[in-house]
């Protein structure tokens, strides 16, 4: 029973944040720190996720091969490398540390 009373507050808690929105003023939501600060919240969540999702292994810290492929894509993306060679060169990171069974 508890589940779903969770599940609602959750819910209504999602629903009041989403009409807030209307409440606020418009020059409020245009200015510039305001744009700064959600670009930055958007890239540091966006970080947590690689990190978690590349360190995270059935309930426990995995390092493996993904690890150094995040940071072969975080040098080259430092670097400005074109998108689509940092995904090679991070896939060929990774596909080359377990084809020698450096990290598995």
């Amino acid at each position: 029973m508890s589940i779903w009373v969770g599940l609602i507050v959750a819910s209504l808690i999602v629903w009041a944040i989403k009409n807030a929105g209307y409440v606020i003023p418009q020059r409020f939501v245009e200015s510039a720190l305001i744009s700064r600060i959600a670009l930055l919240v958007t890239v540091a969540l966006l970080a947590s996720l690689v990190v978690s999702q590349a360190l995270h292994s059935g309930g426990s810290l995995a390092v493996d091969a993904r690890v150094p492929a995040v940071a072969v894509a975080g040098i080259l993306l430092y670097v400005r490398a074109p998108f689509l060679v940092v995904l090679l060169a991070a896939g060929a990171v990774a596909a080359a540390l377990r084809f020698f069974g450096v990290m598995a």
